[in-house]
């Protein structure tokens, strides 16, 4: 399954997960599909880091552990928190795994995730991914908003 020439569309809701646990990516891949997300899978880190850097994903999904033995050693997640804030301010982050408290907002904070999930609460998914993209929908409106504004008075 070739997915680095997939297109992308104006109308399409890309999202991108990362897993190296394939029983939770089949749940998160179908997750996302029901909410009408055209997703990508990441192989590797590396894979993960051109594919997010060439499609504005508007809902990433990673595992703790993905390619990685502990949640330090997870290169993905430590590039993401590197990365500036305007270049994944376009997607609504969730990392999954064992050791978090599903919804914990300092434990997102801390991870500079938009959202933790646990493990256990994977039947949950579609509904937690509805309500993270919402959260984070109502807390960058207004930054949007004047976005939009400031762009479009300075091309009128």
């Amino acid at each position: 399954m070739n997915q680095s020439f997939d297109f992308v569309s104006t109308e399409d809701k890309p999202a991108l997960i990362a897993f190296s646990t394939p029983e939770w990516l089949e749940v998160a891949r179908s997750a996302l599909v029901e909410l009408g997300y055209k997703v990508h899978t990441a192989a590797t880190h590396s894979d993960f880091l051109v594919r997010f850097g060439q499609v504005r994903y508007q809902v990433v999904i990673l595992e703790e552990l993905f390619g990685a033995n502990s949640l330090d050693e997870n290169l993905t997640l430590k590039a993401l928190q590197q990365m500036p804030v305007s270049q994944r301010r376009h997607a609504t982050i969730l990392l999954l795994g064992d050791s978090f408290q599903t919804f914990v907002p300092m434990e997102a904070f801390r991870h500079s995730v938009h959202a933790v999930v646990n493990s256990s609460e994977m039947f949950l998914l579609k509904q937690l991914v509805e309500k993270a993209v919402a959260d984070n929908d109502v807390f960058l409106h207004s930054f949007r908003d004047v976005q939009s504004r400031v762009y479009t008075s300075g091309h009128s």
